[in-house]
């Protein structure tokens, strides 16, 4: 099990933007890929995007979010971001930043493949 913090949420108006950090003490992150998924109230959990671990090039968002979302890595500070412009009423939720457990071949939010969560940060959009 990886030890995951994820913070950066908070308030911001429709059209702003929220940089998360997902962040480990005691794992080198750089080895996992890292899946960013997100729960509203009331409903599932929803995948969001995937970076894969480093020397695998392969980044994956969900529809919903490309083009506004950014996911990166910062090996020096052992941190993946995701970078959330754009922010529109339909994204408030927890978010929550995931490790994988066994490796795997291709970048994907698919929830089952992440054997390591973090306890989320909350993003709440509103004017």
């Amino acid at each position: 099990q990886v030890q995951l913090v994820e913070s950066g949420g908070g308030l911001v108006p429709p059209g702003g933007s929220l940089r998360l950090s997902c962040t480990s003490s005691g794992a080198t992150l750089e080895v996992y890929a890292i899946g960013w998924f997100r729960q509203a109230p009331g409903r599932g959990r929803e995948g969001v995007s995937c970076i894969a671990r480093v020397g695998d090039g392969t980044i994956y968002y969900e529809n919903s979010v490309k083009g506004r979302f950014t996911v990166s890595r910062d090996n020096a500070k052992n941190t993946v971001y995701l970078q959330m412009n754009s922010l529109k009423p339909e994204d408030p939720a927890v978010y929550y930043c995931a490790a994988d457990g066994e490796p795997i071949p291709k970048c994907t939010t698919v929830a089952e493949v992440f054997a390591s969560w973090g306890q989320g940060t909350q993003v709440t959009v509103s004017s």
